[in-house]
């Protein structure tokens, strides 16, 4: 079965996608870096910023400024955030 997006998905470049997260272009590399979020490549070599990666710099924002964490240490909160989820998915379907 095939399925068909309804929405094309929004990419930023990076300065715009800087702007609306409300951090440093700078910034946003070195999240790009520790892998916490994912930009797009084109077959330029020139990246893409999903819009949809807000949420996540949201997320990250939050962790950073509500515990003493480091960006790196960030990275271990979120997987395990995550795994909790997938968790307790499979929990409410079982």
């Amino acid at each position: 079965m095939t399925t068909y997006a309804l929405v094309r998905p929004t990419y930023l470049t990076l300065d715009s996608f800087a702007t609306a997260a409300g951090l440093h272009p700078e910034l946003v590399d070195r999240l790009v870096t520790l892998g916490l979020i994912e930009p797009v490549v084109d077959v330029r070599g020139r990246r893409w910023f999903p819009a949809r990666e807000l949420a996540t710099v949201a997320r990250i924002r939050r962790l950073h400024d509500e515990l003493p964490l480091n960006y790196a240490a960030v990275g271990v909160v979120l997987d395990l955030l995550d795994r909790i989820d997938e968790l307790e998915d499979r929990l409410r379907r079982a």
